[in-house]
């Protein structure tokens, strides 16, 4: 199973690169966790939402490695946020349960986007 999660992480963020909401939503669990240096989210739609508020931030995001092991895959991929860096490295550790991405933690150095906490994790 490790190649079908690790086809599905890498998938899932390559629709994030293209800046596809609607397209994420099938890889998502219902009750998906999120962690990351600026949040803690809990919910397929809170998740989704935070997500596509992260697409409206970034420019471009480029995959620059992928691996798995058991019902974990990881992606790690730079992106290109206007103002604040052109290749802003980050990691996901994206966990599987009945192939859906049931938890998110995200690796990054938040200090960066503090600015943007608002514009990405705020509810519009």
């Amino acid at each position: 199973m490790e190649t079908n999660h690790l086809a599905r992480a890498e998938e899932y963020y390559k629709l994030i690169g293209e800046k596809n909401a609607e397209g994420i939503k099938k890889y998502i669990h219902p009750d998906v966790k999120f962690y990351s240096p600026m949040a803690t989210l809990s919910g397929k739609e809170s998740v989704i939402e935070a997500t596509s508020n992260f697409m409206n931030v970034f420019k471009s995001l480029t995959i620059r490695a992928k691996f798995s092991s058991g019902d974990q895959a990881m992606i790690v991929y730079d992106v290109d946020i206007p103002g604040i860096a052109k290749d802003f490295p980050g990691a996901s550790l994206l966990s599987f349960s009945e192939d859906l991405i049931v938890r998110i933690q995200l690796f990054y150095d938040g200090s960066h986007l503090a600015e943007k906490r608002k514009e990405v994790f705020s509810k519009n």
